[in-house]
């Protein structure tokens, strides 16, 4: 250790000393206090503020900051030491911060500052503030012990600009089954979009491994910060494409110190919202076992793919115009007579329903209309001086109302939905037609006899749905977050956006992983030209922080090859081992994997990935890995945990994780040709590896695969 970074580091070791004993002290001081349930709303007050500094101060407890930053503001004499943490603490003795938190205006001269003589500024409450930058520094604390200190700026010294030394230390880190926070590394780029304003539709075309979930899910904690007056974390939610990878990521915003936050896929809402007994979601197996099959024969990407067609915004408003339809006819003609000489003219039935209740959706009309001709019949009764009379009239009318009312259309949105389809729908003069294309009419019509949906049918479910009976305050969000949106469709972020208010979004996902083209979108703005002009927001990100520079590399030869319009992965400088090539027998095949699983195993990874082409073929591989003495977990389609350590899982299923090592299994010219959907699936494969690639596979190797800058391992046991 010099000495330059020898006296940093007693610096930094006597400031977290002094730090880590003055919340030690207060929070015990805080925790003498006991709570307060009585009625006084001062004491109440009071209690709750020391409920927050006793959470605060737990959560810093451990790891109290991790940078800091010497700030000289203009027009003042003073530097200022700030350090910045995942929690605020303010020390009550003198009123000035002591850990700043890291969503605060002036914490952001940590992420946008790059280095430089010139003056930085942040954007404050009372304007612009800017100063000079003297100090950035980078600290790792793992339960009250300085582990690192990294300068990364100071003024007059020798750098020009920011290192990436704490940078690439973080990002060597091996990883286990959750995704980490990023606080102590977030980079100015992402920053900008963490900290963007919330009445925006944000769209992020992220690379694979630009980090755009976990800046998604950052942006959620600067929101609440931000906006804690008006917005609350319950009235947020985050729509991910499946259960797994809500596990991978749950551990990010409970590390941030927000909570209840809904987490759930489409699907899962769609059927909770929809609650009609007997309706399933059809099974994806065969779908996504023809759609990976290596060779399939795909139908052409186009309008007319029932994902695409159902999920075009113009079949949106094609079902609006039978809902509007259905609506203009929905009232039967003719008076209602409970009894002689008694009647209500349909005129004035009429002018309940479409003048006086307008404003309320179509089925909570139909009540109201209800409600109201069964108080006209009680006036009507009260005018009536015959006991006996009145009580027989009463009889009559009780049945007649019961025959009147079932003249009014009864639907649930799915037999709405289903009849519709099926050209059976009746309304006014003659039934509707299908709207469907006669291509994709006999599978769509199949499944609904059943009740079985397929995925692109719940956004139209949901719409008639919300026409019918409307959208209750529970379903109406401060904030959505819709991640892996390229396998989204216009229809459903459409049909969101009036359960969110002010246009709030965070859309994030990266089209060259776009592997379910046939339900996604092709073109980000197929979703941007759903917001009004001024209301969106669109960030690229092309640096890549999870693979190595020699992986990525390969990646993007891949992507190269397959889809040459993409945008390739720019990869930070961290280099690595280079991509190993594992040319394998028939006859030693489960070896030569078992033997690059265990060679992994023996060095620094903890999480190692066996991904295969398909899932037949992925359970065929994690039997023959057991009999061989490999312990590993099998993940499929509907699986909901992710445990780390050795997976065995389809390529289609690891978007969005990541591990220290995968093994892309049977990686040959057969199973993976030069298409656009089979180089993006290995695209997908190789961008989950953190720090080791290997390729196996019989025969040729895919013409995807540059072999150029690898190594070729012929006989992995010998190695």
């Amino acid at each position: 250790m010099d000495t330059e970074v020898k006296v940093a580091y007693e610096e930094e070791l006597e400031k977290l000393n002094r730090t880590t004993s003055w919340i030690d002290a207060k929070l015990k001081e805080l925790q003498s206090i006991p709570r307060y349930y009585g009625n006084d709303y001062t004491e109440q007050a009071l209690d709750a503020i020391r409920e927050q500094a006793r959470r605060q101060m737990g959560k810093a407890t451990d790891e109290p900051y991790f940078g800091r930053m010497d700030f000289q503001e203009s027009g003042t004499a003073k530097v200022k030491p700030l350090y910045i943490g995942k929690f605020g603490v303010e020390n009550d003795d003198t009123s000035e911060p002591l850990i700043i938190d890291w969503r605060a205006p002036i914490a952001s001269l940590f992420y946008s500052f790059t280095g430089g003589e010139d003056p930085a500024a942040y954007d404050s409450p009372d304007g612009i503030i800017d100063g000079l930058v003297y100090l950035k520094r980078n600290l790792v604390i793992r339960k009250q012990l300085l582990q690192r200190v990294v300068d990364t700026y100071a003024r007059g010294g020798d750098q020009v600009a920011v290192n990436d030394e704490f940078l690439l230390y973080r990002l060597g880190e091996n990883k286990d089954n959750k995704l980490r926070d990023i606080v102590s590394t977030i980079q100015a780029e992402q920053d900008r979009i963490i900290r963007s304003a919330r009445q925006t539709a944000m769209v992020i075309q992220g690379v694979a491994g630009s980090g755009k979930t976990t800046v998604a899910l950052h942006r959620l904690a600067f929101l609440l910060y931000q906006y804690r007056d008006i917005v609350k974390a319950e009235r947020m939610i985050i729509f991910a494409p499946n259960q797994m990878f809500l596990d991978y990521i749950s551990s990010v915003l409970p590390e941030l110190g927000v909570g209840s936050i809904q987490q759930t896929t489409f699907a899962d809402w769609a059927f909770e919202v929809l609650e009609e007994d007997k309706l399933k979601l059809a099974d994806p197996t065969d779908t996504l076992a023809n759609w990976f099959a290596p060779g399939a024969a795909r139908p052409e990407i186009d309008d007319y793919t029932p994902g695409r067609f159902k999920g075009w915004i113009g079949f949106q408003s094609i079902l609006d115009e039978a809902l509007d339809r259905y609506e203009a006819h929905f009232m039967p003609e003719g008076d209602f007579e409970p009894w002689p000489m008694a009647r209500l003219r349909t005129s004035t039935i009429r002018e309940w329903f479409t003048t006086e209740y307008r404003h309320y959706p179509l089925y909570k009309r139909k009540e109201r209309v209800h409600a109201r001709i069964k108080r006209w019949i009680e006036m009507e009764l009260d005018l009536v001086r015959d006991p006996g009379r009145r009580k027989e009239f009463k009889s009559k009318a009780s049945v007649k109302l019961r025959t009147y009312m079932k003249t009014w259309p009864d639907h649930t949105p799915f037999r709405f939905y289903a009849d519709w389809l099926g050209g059976k729908l009746s309304a006014g003069p003659g039934s509707m037609p299908s709207p469907l294309p006669a291509s994709i009419s006999a599978v769509s019509l199949k499944g609904l006899a059943k009740k079985i949906v397929q995925p692109e049918d719940l956004a139209p479910l949901l719409h008639v749905h919300d026409r019918f009976y409307g959208i209750d305050s529970d379903r109406i969000f401060d904030h959505i977050v819709i991640d892996e949106a390229q396998d989204f469709s216009p229809f459903q972020v459409a049909l969101l956006n009036r359960h969110v208010k002010s246009g709030s979004f965070t859309i994030l996902g990266d089209l060259s992983q776009g592997i379910h083209a046939y339900q996604g979108v092709l073109d980000w703005n197929e979703m941007l030209g759903l917001f009004p002009a001024g209301t969106t927001a669109f960030h690229q990100l092309e640096r890549s922080y999870r693979s190595t520079m020699e992986i990525i590399r390969f990646a993007n030869v891949v992507l190269e090859r397959s889809v040459p319009a993409a945008v390739p992965a720019i990869p930070v400088f961290r280099s690595g081992e280079k991509v190993r090539l594992l040319p394998t027998p028939a006859a030693a095949r489960i070896g030569a994997i078992a033997d690059a699983v265990a060679r992994s195993r023996a060095g620094e990874a903890t999480t190692v990935a066996v991904i295969g082409r398909t899932e037949r073929e992925c359970e065929a591989l994690h039997r023959a890995l057991l009999s061989v003495g490999i312990e590993a977990t099998l993940i499929g389609a509907g699986e909901r945990r992710y445990s780390g350590g050795v997976s065995v899982l389809a390529v289609y299923l690891a978007k969005g994780l990541e591990f220290d090592a995968v093994i892309l299994v049977d990686v040959d010219e057969t199973r993976y040709s030069a298409n656009v959907q089979d180089g993006k699936l290995l695209y997908v494969g190789c961008t989950r590896a953190l720090h080791q690639l290997w390729i196996h596979y019989e025969g040729r190797v895919s013409p995807l695969v540059e072999t150029e800058d690898t190594e070729l391992v012929e006989d992995v046991s010998s190695t």
